[in-house]
């Protein structure tokens, strides 16, 4: 390929691309090859709205060569295997070797199943186009049913779980019951207070069935396996959707580098690996440190778009041999879908839920949308769509 130096990045979400697109839009002497085995970018936030039909495939799950076409960014549809830290060289899925000047690690999270049995062969994950298609094909078999209403269980009331839940109990409404096991005492541990009260409420006026304090033991084609209260009960369900939590898998280093307990790499502040010149990591896979708080920092949306620009500029800062620069988040607050047409936001200053909510999340969040065309593509549809009589 031209160019005095190459960078590659694994991983086409939202950090990787973004750090793709700038790296090749700031320095064109430099090649960017980009490795992501999807064929589609998957803006995890909106989702929900692909699900609920709000939102329409190209406008939050548009495909990477239409995203990378002209913007000098090559695209190798594979898998990352193994890196050879030593050699600078990565091996693919397919067989193929790839040397490099820089590596960027932005591969995101895949399901984590806790070691319960039949989560991988049964349940469904809310994480891939994939896991999308097998869950709509399930709304639709359940929405033309004959049988009595049936039980759809989604394991892990989170930001993921609740929101789904909501999702579902208005698409299936009169069609199947919806219910939410948490082993935890609550729903959304860590969320907003005032967030957590609009989902309680939204999830009631669902008749979503919470149930807290419940470990799932196994599941099975038609039915899961809880502890309660060390009771065991058996629960019959058309299908487990699984947002439990989220496991990293990043390609095997040789030699190895330092991870937290989760797997996560564990990176400086400038998102450079512990101990390694030419890795850097952002998103899931990255334990970086928080300063203020004496932590890592979440593996959030939100924080890997904010870290994008920063690994960009200290990739090539580091190419240069100029110093490279701290990544600091900036916490803007939280928003929740919280079922067709609502959502909660709690924001620096202000709080907001309701049908206004919702469409100044699905806004906001086709503003970020990767690539200035697409963003405005994307705002063009949304806003002809909501501007219809």
């Amino acid at each position: 390929m031209d160019g005095q130096f190459r960078v590659v990045v694994v991983g086409g979400g939202f950090a990787g691309l973004t750090t793709a697109l700038a790296l090749a839009h700031k320095r064109s002497s430099v090649s960017v090859v980009l490795v992501e085995p999807q064929e589609h970018f998957l803006f995890t936030p909106l989702l929900y709205e692909l699900l609920s039909g709000e939102l329409r495939t190209w406008q939050a799950a548009p495909k990477l060569e239409h995203l990378l076409a002209g913007r000098g960014v090559a695209w190798l549809q594979d898998r990352v295997t193994s890196i050879n830290r030593q050699t600078r060289c990565l091996t693919t899925s397919s067989g193929r070797e790839l040397s490099f000047d820089r590596l960027a690690l932005a591969c995101g999270g895949v399901l984590q199943s806790f070691g319960v049995a039949g989560v991988t062969d049964h349940a469904i994950g809310f994480r891939t186009m994939t896991d999308l298609r097998r869950l709509q094909h399930l709304v639709q078999r359940l929405q033309t049913q004959t049988h009595p209403l049936q039980r759809l269980a989604i394991v892990g009331a989170g930001a993921s779980g609740v929101e789904l839940a909501c999702k579902l109990a208005d698409l299936l409404a009169g069609h199947a019951l919806i219910e939410l096991i948490e082993q935890g005492d609550d729903i959304l541990a860590g969320s907003r207070e005032f967030n957590r009260q609009q989902a309680l409420a939204a999830l009631q006026q669902r008749d979503v069935l919470v149930r807290c304090q419940s470990r799932v033991q196994m599941v099975a084609a038609d039915h899961l396996t809880l502890l309660v209260q060390g009771q065991t009960e058996t629960l019959p369900c058309a299908g487990v959707l699984w947002t439990a939590g989220l496991a990293v898998a990043p390609p095997l280093l040789l030699p190895s580098v330092p991870a937290d307990p989760q797997g996560r790499l564990i990176c400086q502040a400038n998102l450079r690996l512990a101990e390694e010149e030419a890795i850097f990591a952002a998103g899931d896979v990255a334990a970086v440190p928080d300063k203020k708080k004496q932590q890592t920092l979440p593996a959030t949306a939100q924080v890997a778009m904010q870290q994008a620009p920063v690994l960009a500029h200290n990739i090539l800062a580091s190419l240069d041999g100029e110093p490279l620069q701290d990544f600091h988040w900036n916490d803007l607050g939280e928003m929740l879908s919280l079922g067709r047409g609502q959502a909660a936001i709690t924001a620096k200053g202000f709080t907001m839920a309701g049908p206004t909510a919702a469409k100044l999340r699905e806004a906001v969040y086709l503003a970020r949308m990767p690539g200035a065309g697409h963003r405005l593509a994307a705002a063009v549809g949304w806003l002809g769509e909501h501007l219809k009589p």
